[in-house]
């Protein structure tokens, strides 16, 4: 068997793992990002007012928000509990240390304190939760196309070839959730906005580069023979693609449909995908093909690609649904809290009738994209995104006890400190991995992936040794961290559209 071949064996026919295990590995990052803000407002608390190098920042970040990642889906995949463990329980010390040293509200009993802390305004006009979201979904997908080419990587982590959930499995479904909840339809009512025509037009106009860069990948992959699992999208289909035709597809939808019918519209449409599917030939279709072997003509040839497109779009107006609920502005802090317990509320319900679906319908296919697929990577996102929005509400509590402090990609509060210094700390800590990779989002994705293909060109990873693989993977993010960091620190955003 080629190198080649036996890479593609390497990442086909593979069975997933369980839903809880996905969401226990998503936890990290969260909780990572919490253990980073109470590292710093610790620092604050015991050194006072640090100057933070934009290199410090990088290798503080770096450390631990990229480290714990890396090590929780390679070395530590089969030690998930311990880790969020030991992370929580470093947390919740760090939390308590911060809180017994507090100087303001010394004598405040906790109650009072929080009743206190729920008036306390909100000065930022954007959720900086929903950018962390984006971020770590960026720098999941970076670790995981090239970690799965490794056998350090759990290949349960990597995507299912017809049924199953992997970790992997989330990666457009999150793509495409996390770009509808900042795009132009959940930002702005559609009443309000400009004509449904211009909105077409505009939308045809910005996926230009995610169709360049689709070509570009298609054209680059066959003049190298590089491997790639077919079943994942087609023989000419793939990631770049299916964003562009979603985008373009939702944004036409949702100019025929109210805003507040956009998840029962959703409902409708994959509800009677569902059906085609079990009434009539198109699943064996996706599955098998028309021959059961060939794979003749554009349609049969990228069949996955083609169908899961519906169940994407779907994806992308739950999204966009949730998004305008998410990005109304708030004030207080009591409003936050109340936005999460609704989104804590929305994904238990999603959860419960994804298990009803499962049993009654069928099992999870990201191949098909079915009810099934659509229903569980709604309710992971919106679960995620939950316990991201929970650690930055803890995040800002603490910086309610400790006026003066500041932690990055959190929101500020409007308490005690006069304005011109919090901008002041805001610009210092702005030297941060959050918002250097949320500066050039796609620009990370694109050379993450030609990073991963030149590694994969260079290295036989297939039979790397554990030691040996974590020292490429985290050279390899190292790498796309610095770029990120030094393209921030320059003030240059790369932006095509």
């Amino acid at each position: 068997m080629s190198e080649k071949h036996l890479k593609e064996s390497f990442v086909s026919n593979l069975n997933g793992t369980s839903i809880g295990e996905i969401s226990l590995g998503l936890s990290i990052a969260p909780l990572c990002i919490l253990s980073r803000g109470l590292i710093f407002i610790s620092l604050y608390q015991k050194f006072g007012k640090i100057v933070y190098s934009w290199k410090s920042c990088l290798f503080l970040d770096f450390s631990l928000l990229v480290l714990p990642q890396v090590l929780s889906c390679t070395v530590l995949s089969d030690f998930l509990y311990l880790v969020v463990g030991c992370i929580s329980v470093m947390c919740v010390l760090h939390l308590y240390l911060i809180y017994r040293n507090r100087t303001l509200y010394k004598n405040t009993s906790l109650k009072k304190i929080c009743k206190s802390f729920l008036h306390a305004r909100i000065e930022d006009q954007h959720v900086p939760s929903v950018t962390t979201f984006r971020v770590l979904i960026n720098l999941f997908t970076a670790i995981s196309i090239l970690a799965v080419d490794f056998p350090v990587f759990p290949r349960r982590y990597a995507k299912t070839e017809t049924y199953g959930t992997g970790i992997m499995d989330l990666g457009v479904a999150c793509f495409t959730f996390a770009n509808a909840l900042v795009s132009p339809e959940a930002r702005s009512p559609l009443e309000e906005t400009t004509s449904a025509f211009h909105r077409v037009k505009k939308q045809l106009f910005s996926v230009w580069p995610l169709v360049f860069l689709g070509f570009g990948r298609l054209i680059s992959v066959r003049a190298i023979d590089y491997h790639e699992h077919v079943s994942e999208y087609g023989v000419h289909w793939n990631f770049f693609f299916t964003l562009a035709f979603v985008r373009v597809l939702t944004s036409f939808l949702l100019t025929l449909i109210w805003k507040q019918k956009i998840w029962i519209v959703a409902t409708v449409i994959i509800c009677t995908y569902q059906i085609v599917l079990e009434m009539t030939n198109l699943k064996t279709f996706i599955l098998y093909g028309s021959d059961q072997s060939q794979r003749h003509g554009f349609l049969q040839s990228n069949r996955e690609g083609i169908f899961s497109v519906i169940g994407y779009v779907v994806i992308y107006m739950f999204g966009v649904q949730i998004g305008s609920y998410l990005l109304k502005k708030r004030i207080f802090v009591k409003e936050l809290l109340e936005l999460f317990i609704k989104l804590i509320i929305i994904s238990i319900m999603i959860f419960i009738i994804m298990t009803v679906v499962q049993n009654y319908v069928e099992p999870i296919s990201r191949r098909m994209a079915n009810l099934p697929f659509c229903i569980w990577a709604i309710g992971q996102c919106t679960g995620w995104l939950s316990f991201i929005y929970f650690c930055d509400l803890i995040l800002v509590f603490v910086q309610y006890l400790l006026p003066g402090s500041c932690v990055p990609s959190t929101w500020t509060i409007g308490n005690f400190t006069h304005s011109h210094q919090k901008k002041d700390q805001r610009k210092e800590m702005d030297f941060c991995l959050i918002h250097a990779i949320n500066r050039n989002q796609l620009l990370f994705f694109l050379h993450s992936n030609i990073l991963t293909g030149l590694v994969n060109l260079k290295i036989d990873t297939i039979h790397s040794s554990s030691c040996f693989s974590l020292i490429v993977l985290l050279t390899y993010m190292s790498v796309n961290c610095l770029l990120s960091y030094i393209l921030h620190v320059s003030n240059i955003t790369v932006k095509l559209w």
